[in-house]
């Protein structure tokens, strides 16, 4: 018997062999393509509108997680360029690489930090929070535990409601639905949040009009 699968994931399904194509998975799985890397232009745009005089921009990215790193890198890079902007990308897979990163900040100090999306990154937020305080540097994310843990900014897909779609397709497939006729689904719903507290912090004001278009503001 083949068992069905609904999936969320950030990279491409298409690319990881998922599923055939988007509109047609034609095998066993579908889900929903939840974006990461390919919001990180948005997101370094945002970084910019809140930190006007940040430069330098460091890139915190995760190179054990290549489907989810190289194009958040390329993307990123990109947008810097046309910005005029300068990326140093920094490695971390670990707690200690972490914490060695950060203490190399000390004496190379850049503008802003660009925490690029990666699984190990979330479950060490409080972490990267606390570092990033520590060391005065203003950080964006892509996920707004983040910014709850004491980060300055985040903007990414809302996972919530993405959690919620997968679970409504699986509900379809529940009542009889073939994954190979469900179209994979592409999240449309996005999060933009700020720490006004951690603004206040770094000596940040941000702009009425950039608060105006945030999701979540905290205090």
């Amino acid at each position: 018997m083949t068992i069905p699968i609904i999936f969320g994931v950030a990279a491409d399904p298409v690319q990881l062999g998922l599923v055939a194509s988007l509109g047609r998975p034609g095998g066993n799985a579908t889900g929903i393509n939840f974006f990461l890397g390919e919001l990180a232009a948005k997101r370094l745009r945002l970084l910019h509108d809140v930190v006007p005089n940040a430069v330098r921009i460091a890139v915190l990215v995760n190179q054990r997680n290549p489907s989810i790193t190289e194009p958040a890198i390329r993307d990123v890079q990109e947008a810097a360029s046309s910005m005029g902007l300068q990326t140093q990308i920094v490695n971390a897979a670990t707690i200690s690489e972490i914490a060695s990163v950060f203490a190399g900040f000390a004496s190379d100090h850049p503008d802003a930090l660009f925490i690029a999306p990666d699984g190990f990154f979330n479950s060490r937020a409080v972490q990267l929070a606390i570092l990033a305080a520590h060391a005065g540097i203003p950080s964006t994310s892509s996920n707004r535990d983040y910014v709850a843990a004491g980060a300055l900014m985040s903007y990414g897909t809302d996972l919530a409601e993405m959690f919620y779609q997968v679970g409504i397709y699986t509900g379809k497939v529940l009542k009889g639905e073939k994954p190979a006729e469900m179209p994979v689904l592409q999240a449309t719903k996005f999060n933009f949040a700020i720490n006004l507290g951690t603004a206040r912090a770094l000596g940040i004001e941000v702009r009425p009009d950039v608060l105006s278009i945030a999701d979540e503001v905290i205090e």
